[in-house]
């Protein structure tokens, strides 16, 4: 009998440790996410303005989106700016990673993984 309760007390621990890096590793996707995110909303903000025909129109460019994105991720410092740029001179694409380890190491987690984001943001000035 006590051996079966000692074998239930290391799977039920297992399972704990298990839960508790899947946990982290959510978290920290939804973090390298929110990156992406606010680093996207900052490059739609690398605009230039140009007046043609009495209309001003506002268009990004790759230098101006990568160098706002590039800004923003260093600042935070929590991931790392892979690219950055306008493809269609309207919206801004950036994708950034950084790399999750877990906090409780088990025979059953990886020891770091990899985590990408893209985020899209568009520029409403037309």
């Amino acid at each position: 009998m006590l051996l079966l309760t000692i074998g239930y007390a290391v799977l039920a621990l297992a399972l704990v440790f298990v839960c508790v890096d899947a946990t982290s590793l959510y978290l920290a996707q939804k973090r390298v996410d929110a990156v992406a995110d606010a680093a996207a909303l900052a490059g739609a903000d690398g605009f230039t303005v140009t007046v043609e025909g009495g209309q001003a129109s506002a268009t990004l460019t790759d230098a101006g989106v990568r160098d706002q994105a590039a800004d923003l991720v260093a600042a935070l410092g929590t991931a790392t700016l892979v690219s950055a740029e306008a493809p269609d001179g309207v919206s801004a694409r950036v994708t950034v990673t950084a790399t999750w380890h877990p906090p409780i190491l088990a025979l059953f987690v990886p020891d770091g993984v990899v985590l990408r984001a893209t985020a899209t943001s568009r520029n409403a000035l037309r």
